[in-house]
């Protein structure tokens, strides 16, 4: 089904150009009103409904925030408010607090000036396609796709107006939930962390404090327009630097919602989410806890990473892109381990999404187990050079048939002679074809990912 409002990872787009405080109230008013609706499978003997928002540090997020949260209460929901928090504590609340559902406030690894909005069922799970759909049709004012007579929802009335609720509790409680997993002190452990100027830019030191590491902190100064800017998971080279120079066990990178991690050894070379997969998966192995030895990762993990799992006796399923497709596979299939090359990884037994802080936690867990640096348990996978070039565009479906586009692909895949791969594929946030090249050399990867987007530049 393809939405109009809402991608592959929520409602996502500049704020006041393609999302708007507007927008955000009318989700709020939707949600406020569905789950006291025959439509939705809500039990409505609790009463009004209870919805927890989460937001990162973006300046806009206050601005959506108070936006949902006068929508859902003018529709008789109760708003439950986690302040500054991470994307999978939004999740993790909502499924252990007997939530309706989570709203997160974010646009994750995006600039500043992009913000988005997260649905999360019950479950801590992405909201379902259908009632997104039914989303879609209320902001658009098609009232009949929600049986309701008139030219807008009910407005509840006097007592039942919602009330907003500060609920930073919420918060505290994923927070010990996090130090709970851990088995290990890490007080002979220094730690490095970036927390990209973004959600996590307090949670991450408190967390490896707690648990006894010397943390060495970087990224925590957000202004409200710095999240991302040159630090976090998509810029690795900060706690590369601050690793070597502080001479550190290991450092650990997130994103700007914190549902991701990339991490780094001691020699300051990062570990992408392939290699952190590898470990992980040999890590539940040996504790039974790896269902069929097999790992979800997406057609973007590298070949050389799939390789290396089939060299150690495990398998690998590959998924289309998006962290909602590896987490389907898991469902259906009941697998316990999956991920994204980006540092997206889900550990089914302690999160329904992808959890950087948990990641990290674990990783941190194996060095300790296995008394290993992080650049040896990384070192039995080989990965092939890889490159991804980002080409703005202003049709996708166009670009992806264009039969030039298409011949060089065919030639960079005769010059790669099956050494590697090419892959074309449409962002499904952005307006953006990307282009990733996977080869023996990195300056041939270079050359041929430009060589693929210069034709795409060339046939806009």
């Amino acid at each position: 089904m393809q939405n109009k409002y809402f991608g592959t990872d929520g409602f996502r787009g500049e704020v006041n150009v393609n999302l708007t405080a507007e927008h955000a109230y009318k989700i709020g008013r939707f949600l406020g009103w569905y789950f006291k609706s025959p439509l939705s499978k809500a039990d409505k003997a609790k009463g009004r409904p209870r919805i927890v928002i989460g937001k990162d540090t973006r300046r806009s997020s206050y601005m959506l925030e108070y936006a949902l949260c006068s929508g859902i209460i003018a529709s008789g929901g109760d708003a439950y408010i986690l302040h500054v928090t991470t994307t999978p504590s939004v999740s993790y609340v909502v499924r252990t607090e007997g939530f309706d559902c989570g709203i997160m406030i974010t646009a994750s690894h995006n600039p500043f000036y992009d913000n988005g909005i997260k649905v999360i069922n019950r479950y801590g799970e992405k909201f379902d396609d259908a009632a997104t759909a039914l989303i879609e049709s209320y902001i658009d004012g098609d009232l009949k796709s929600l049986d309701v007579e008139g030219d807008d929802l009910p407005c509840a009335l006097r007592e039942e107006i919602g009330a907003i609720v500060d609920y930073v509790s919420g918060r505290n409680r994923y927070i010990g939930y996090l130090i709970s997993l851990a088995s290990h002190s890490y007080k002979n452990l220094k730690i490095g962390l970036d927390c990209a100027n973004g959600a996590v830019w307090s949670i991450a030191k408190a967390v490896f404090d707690a648990l006894g590491a010397q943390t060495y902190v970087v990224g925590d100064t957000p202004n409200g327009t710095n999240i991302n800017e040159g630090c976090g998971s998509t810029h690795i080279e900060n706690l590369c630097r601050l690793v070597r120079e502080q001479h550190l066990d290991v450092g650990f990178a997130f994103d700007g919602d914190a549902d991701r991690c990339i991490a780094v050894d001691e020699k300051g070379n990062e570990v992408d989410g392939d290699k952190m997969m590898y470990i992980l998966a040999h890590r539940l192995k040996s504790r039974g806890m790896l269902k069929d030895d097999t790992v979800v990762a997406t057609i973007m993990s590298n070949s050389g990473f799939v390789n290396s799992l089939k060299k150690s006796g495990l398998n690998c399923e590959l998924t289309t892109v998006g962290d909602r497709f590896v987490y389907e596979r898991m469902q259906q299939k009941d697998y316990d381990l999956g991920g994204e090359q980006s540092g997206h990884i889900i550990l089914k037994k302690y999160a329904t999404t992808g959890d950087g802080l948990l990641t990290a936690i674990m990783i941190a867990e194996e060095i300790c187990d296995r008394k290993k640096t992080l650049s040896k348990l990384a070192e039995p996978v080989f990965l092939y050079p890889q490159f991804t070039q980002n080409v703005r565009v202003n049709d996708k479906k166009a670009i992806m048939t264009n039969d030039a586009v298409l011949q060089a692909v065919k030639n960079v895949e005769q010059k790669i002679a099956g050494n590697g791969r090419v892959l074309l594929r449409e962002s499904g946030t952005e307006p953006v074809i990307r282009v990733m090249i996977e080869c023996e050399n990195e300056a041939d990867c270079r050359t041929f990912a430009q060589s693929i987007a210069d034709i795409i530049t060339d046939n806009l």
